[in-house]
């Protein structure tokens, strides 16, 4: 059975100071790592003869507009089925450079999921074999999931601010 401590401790000792912010919200095993470092760890935490957490489970964005030069997130969700170990990995970077090694390299599985995050956010994976939008039609010029649009029309009249918490 793979702790939180154990695999925080290996990671530590592998990555040292490219491995920080390590939380354990409601028991998931969390950290940050950076653009360089991200693919090296998840390529570490695949290979580890005992952790052999194995199974990409998820890739998706997060818009955090008002932090400057960490505007976006990219956050990957990993699993273990040989030991029921969950793992989640954060990587920030700047809008103005919103570029991050593809994971495909490891899973053919990201492919999918990278298109998805580049269609909803406008994440760049470089060395994605075929980054385009995977929902959305390629006329879109905007991406969706961005915090940069108002979620409803100010200009109309027909709602009483009061039935909506206001």
């Amino acid at each position: 059975m793979l702790s939180n401590q154990e695999v925080a401790e290996e990671l530590l000792g592998k990555f040292g100071d490219q491995v920080f912010d390590f939380e354990e919200p409601y028991g998931l095993l969390t950290l940050s790592t950076t653009r360089e470092e991200i693919i090296p760890v998840l390529e570490f935490l695949n290979k580890h003869k005992n952790f052999q957490i194995n199974f990409l489970t998820d890739i998706t964005g997060v818009h955090y507009p008002d932090n400057t030069d960490r505007e976006f997130a990219v956050v990957y969700h990993a699993h273990s089925f040989i030991h029921n170990f969950r793992i989640r990995i954060k990587v920030f970077i700047a809008e103005a450079d919103i570029h991050i090694p593809t994971a495909t390299v490891l899973y053919a599985s990201a492919n999918w999921m990278e298109r998805e995050t580049y269609d909803f956010f406008g994440i760049l994976f470089d060395g994605h074999p075929n980054l385009v939008r995977i929902l959305n039609i390629e006329e879109m010029d905007y991406f969706p999931m961005r915090k940069q649009y108002a979620l409803e029309d100010a200009t109309r009249e027909d709602k009483i601010d009061a039935l909506f918490g206001r």
